[in-house]
């Protein structure tokens, strides 16, 4: 699946954020230098393992088809939590001597990385989606199950989150990044033009 546009943006916007602080007297001193090159070298290590990500899903018992997390997930979510740790046990030893601005702005690091490593776990490593010449079906990670017929399919849409299927009955998103998201994605769209002719067929029958 080709990149989207927030791809690319967030991590650019985020190295100029830090660019900015640079320069505002009050967070001069903070080392925002490696943090934007921690982040330049996350987007690049992000770059390499899009190019393997599977663009078939796994195909399992019954002739079904599935999402799996793919190494970009991990990387980000196991990586996220492993650098949260890393600083706050900084945090830990060095909060004797470092100042309030630093202890801060460690601690708000700290607690934007857990964040999203638990949200990237949430919406990709421990949910479900599968399919078959059926229907599809979607778990969320809190158990949450969503069963639509390709028939009932009527829009997919990309979002911040991923990409949504709506049926007439419900709909779920599902993670861009998932091995087989893009044969997902086309597959759904497919159903849901098919089902808008045949709909617009028999309405003008």
């Amino acid at each position: 699946m080709p990149l989207r546009w927030q791809e690319v943006a967030l991590p650019l916007i985020t190295i100029a954020f830090l660019i900015v602080l640079k320069y505002i007297p009050a967070t001069a001193h903070l080392p925002l230098s490696r943090a934007a090159g921690v982040v330049a070298f996350g987007y690049a290590a992000f770059l390499a393992l899009r190019l393997v990500q599977p663009e078939e899903g796994i195909i399992v018992d019954g002739g079904w088809a599935e999402l799996r997390p793919s190494l970009v997930e991990y990387f980000a979510c196991y990586g996220a939590a492993a650098l949260a740790a890393i600083l706050l046990f900084a945090v830990i030893v060095m909060g004797s001597v470092a100042d309030t601005t630093q202890l801060i702005a460690t601690y708000l690091a700290v607690i934007g990385l857990a964040a999203g490593s638990v949200g990237i776990g949430m919406a990709g490593l421990f949910t479900n989606t599968r399919w078959d010449h059926r229907q599809v079906k979607h778990r969320s990670a809190l158990g949450r199950e969503v069963v639509l017929n390709w028939s009932d399919v009527r829009a997919v849409r990309p979002n911040w989150r991923g990409i949504t299927i709506f049926g007439t009955t419900g709909s779920f998103t599902f993670s861009q990044f998932h091995g087989g998201a893009a044969q997902l994605a086309k597959h759904a769209a497919t159903r849901a033009r098919r089902n808008s002719e045949t709909a617009t067929s028999a309405f003008a029958a």
